[in-house]
């Protein structure tokens, strides 16, 4: 069953490009005493991901730090290295959107929103979704239903804050 409002975020491990190369990071240690918004994406550099979603958290980053917002973070599963020049292919990077790799799709499987997709090669990805949590707990939980990013964008977690 999928993650909803209210319950505690599960434990998992992301990898993401550091000074020295690929370096592991607990959910945890993201969340901890924290308000973050998490978004994720099918794959990195596929159509509606590179031109609409992430565009659309760049777009309102401000105003969701604004709304007391301490980090965005973009999860896909993809490995770091593709994450990484996905990051600064979007100009997210740059931005300060936190690109991490969840490249096994442990956490997708974690909270039930893992997908396949034969016709275009995507295996064992995650569905599209972006949540809020504070301190660990999930407060905002908006899994997408269209075939875009309308309810799982930037703009619709700006308003749900």
């Amino acid at each position: 069953m999928p993650i909803s409002v209210g319950d505690k975020l599960p434990e998992a491990t992301f990898t993401r490009m550091g000074p020295k190369g690929p370096e592991q990071v607990t959910l945890s240690s993201l969340t901890a005493g924290r308000k973050v918004v998490i978004f994720a994406v099918p794959g990195a550099f596929t159509p509606t991901c590179h031109s609409a979603h992430v565009p659309g958290f760049i777009a309102n980053k401000d105003a969701l730090l604004a709304k007391g917002v301490d980090e965005i973070i973009c999860v896909s599963v993809n490995d770091a290295f593709v994450m990484n020049m996905w990051g600064d292919a979007t100009g997210a990077t740059k931005a300060g959107i936190t690109m991490l790799s969840d490249g096994a799709g442990e956490f997708a499987k974690a909270i039930d929103m893992v997908f396949d997709a034969p016709p275009v090669g995507l295996y064992g990805r995650s569905k599209r979704y972006a949540l809020a949590a504070e301190d660990g707990v999930v407060t905002v939980w908006h899994p997408e239903t269209t075939s875009g990013c309308e309810v799982s964008g930037g703009g619709a977690m700006l308003a749900a804050l």
